[in-house]
């Protein structure tokens, strides 16, 4: 039996395929175009679609599926008229319209209500306010749309022509009730929009049913083939990295870097949401997960790659090695002293300060090129352990960690993690976490596995955990410097 994961990302969509022993069996890949344009940023819903019917036409013509789960990015809607045509591009997440629309929620309902609900500080770029702009600014094209649904429940739409989404996706709109699980009728009620044009909340893993057979046969795919709602990207992560216990968290590395810890009980500290985490519903009753991001993660290191390490990189092509693995196996073994603000494109949690820029601090003619690569992966550890440090002053913490991303494929990074934030830090054997999870989930759904942690005894394969070594006690030290350094800086940085 073959079970797909559909992992769709902003500038690209992959579906792995895992059998039922847990063994990763084919992955296709499929990228598309963004677009950036006079502060509009958006991206073409049938192109996604296009590229995720083609995604699975590569995988159906060698692989019989039992069943696709869809996990996606979130924020972003689609709005369809009455025949499922798609009336406008759909706005990113980083787009900044929405602002004004935010700012009447608040004028009506209060911040403290907003976040109480919704479990996110309000902002224009979660999808209720973008919702907003459209009504107030193109009524033409609101006065048609007679359906929204975020990427995953599009998708899973337009397959099964069920409308429903996950818990965890529809937390991304700032308008689904966190305790209630529902849609909120006071925040949709504010905003002017009614709920009935919104997909049905799910807990995440649910089946939406089989795919339409003109679908089916389009793609390839039996008419038996179930598809089942995953969930946001970030807990597809966490479930795939088996972060299930309370204390528990995954620490995903790609561009940006994203901490998620599991907890029990909603936070009631303002400052949490002041600081820009979300509470968002996770897998098992009564728990929840945050995301605590650093907007350069892996970034930083391909701006070093892209800049510094041309020479590096072109002879690394030469002798068909990995260029990161090369400047890793070059940097020193002991801690730099070089502290770096790796806030290259603004800074996340705790600080959500678009306008931050990065800083070098600590040079000297002493050091070299090579102890700068490695500062920047120490830079963005500093970020991460102040993350877990303010989550802690919330009740929330982290004792175990797991590593995930293109950042775990590196051990010197690994190694560095485990030494600042002085707790075991483990890598696994799944490349690809967020589709393994999103297998598991649905594995779980058709009834292959009884449960979660049952499919993770096949799924879940450890590869090696990284113990903090006789560095830490050196990086504690550098970090209490670090933890002054925004303070310090910040007022130099227009």
């Amino acid at each position: 039996m073959f079970i797909g994961g559909l992992d769709v990302g902003t500038t690209g969509c992959k579906l792995t395929v895992y059998d039922e022993k847990g063994n990763y069996i084919h992955n296709s890949y499929v990228e598309y175009d963004i677009t950036r344009e006079n502060g509009e940023h958006e991206v073409d819903a049938n192109i996604i679609f296009a590229a995720v019917c083609k995604a699975i036409r590569d995988t159906a013509d060698k692989y019989s599926l039992a069943a696709i789960g869809i996990t996606t990015f979130g924020e972003t809607f689609v709005a369809l008229d009455e025949n499922d045509n798609v009336l406008l591009p759909s706005m990113l997440y980083t787009d900044p319209r929405g602002e004004k629309e935010c700012q009447a929620l608040l004028d009506t309902l209060g911040e403290k209500t907003l976040i109480d609900i919704s479990g996110v500080k309000p902002h224009q770029m979660y999808s209720l306010p973008k919702l907003m702009w459209i009504k107030n600014n193109r009524p033409d094209i609101y006065s048609k749309c007679r359906r929204v649904l975020l990427m995953e429940d599009y998708i899973v739409y337009k397959l099964t022509g069920v409308a429903q989404i996950d818990y965890s996706l529809a937390a991304r709109t700032m308008a689904f009730d966190i305790r209630k699980l529902c849609w909120s009728d006071e925040i949709f009620a504010s905003a002017g929009i009614d709920t009935a044009v919104m997909s049905a909340p799910v807990p995440t893993g649910t089946p939406a049913g089989y795919v339409l057979s003109d679908v089916a046969d389009k793609l390839g795919l039996s008419e038996a083939t179930v598809i089942v709602n995953g969930c946001h990207d970030q807990v597809a992560a966490a479930v795939g990295a088996g972060v299930f216990e309370v204390g528990a968290s995954v620490d995903g590395t790609g561009t940006v870097e994203c901490v998620t810890p599991v907890f029990d009980k909603i936070p009631e500290n303002e400052k949490l949401y002041e600081e820009g985490y979300s509470v968002v519903p996770y897998v098992f009753e009564g728990t929840y997960v945050c995301y605590a991001l650093s907007f350069t993660g892996g970034a930083v290191l391909k701006w070093y790659r892209d800049n510094f390490a041309k020479y590096e990189q072109t002879e690394a092509e030469k002798n068909g090695e990995n260029v990161y693995a090369v400047l890793d196996s070059q940097i020193p073994d002991n801690p730099t002293g070089i502290l770096v603000m790796p806030h290259f494109a603004g800074a996340a949690n705790p600080y959500m300060d678009n306008d931050s820029r990065a800083v070098i601090a600590g040079l000297s003619l002493e050091h070299t090129n090579r102890d700068i690569y490695k500062a920047l992966m120490e830079g963005v550890t500093y970020e991460i352990l102040l993350n877990i440090k303010h989550l802690s002053s919330f009740g929330i913490e982290l004792d175990r960690i797991t590593a995930t991303g293109g950042g775990a494929s590196s051990p010197k990074w690994l190694q560095i993690k485990a030494d600042i934030l002085n707790r075991p830090v483990t890598v696994l054997e799944a490349k690809e976490v967020g589709a393994c999870g999103t297998c598991m989930l649905t594995g779980v759904a058709i009834g292959v596995y009884k449960d979660l942690r049952d499919a993770a005894n096949y799924f879940i394969k450890e590869k090696k955990t990284y113990l903090p070594s006789e560095n830490a006690e050196e990086y504690k030290s550098y970090f209490e410097r670090y933890e002054k350094l925004y303070d310090a800086v910040r007022p130099l940085i227009k």
